[in-house]
């Protein structure tokens, strides 16, 4: 993944953090301090951060009985290309179960290996 340049401007501790948003998926904050091993008022400083330059997501919530938030990677840090062959995009992503031996399995399998 790229380096933008808003990341360009970010602290050592700043950028573990934003890796480890990323690399999680999603984390709650009053984890996040204590997985990045600083304290919860820096912890909360650099979320803070992140968040002003639109590099995560902070969604409040209740975790563990207590309030706290979410702290997610903005869409954009998403990867969508894997979820796609060529044009088409993977029939695994819905609520519906495919079936291994359906047509749009074998389409979506033979794709990938034709991009290859």
């Amino acid at each position: 993944m790229s380096t933008t340049a808003a990341e360009e401007e970010l602290s050592e501790d700043e950028l573990r953090g934003l890796e480890l948003i990323r690399e999680t998926g999603g984390i709650h904050q009053s984890n996040f301090w204590k997985e990045l091993d600083v304290s919860s008022r820096k912890g909360s400083r650099i979320v803070e951060k992140l968040a002003d330059k639109e590099l995560i997501n902070r969604e409040e919530t209740v975790y563990d009985g207590h309030n706290t938030y979410l702290l997610s990677p903005t869409a954009a840090d998403l990867d969508f290309s894997l979820l796609m062959a060529g044009d088409q995009l993977s029939p695994f992503i819905g609520d519906e179960e495919v079936d291994p031996q359906s047509d749009a399995f074998s389409q979506f399998v033979m794709n990938l290996a034709y991009e290859e």
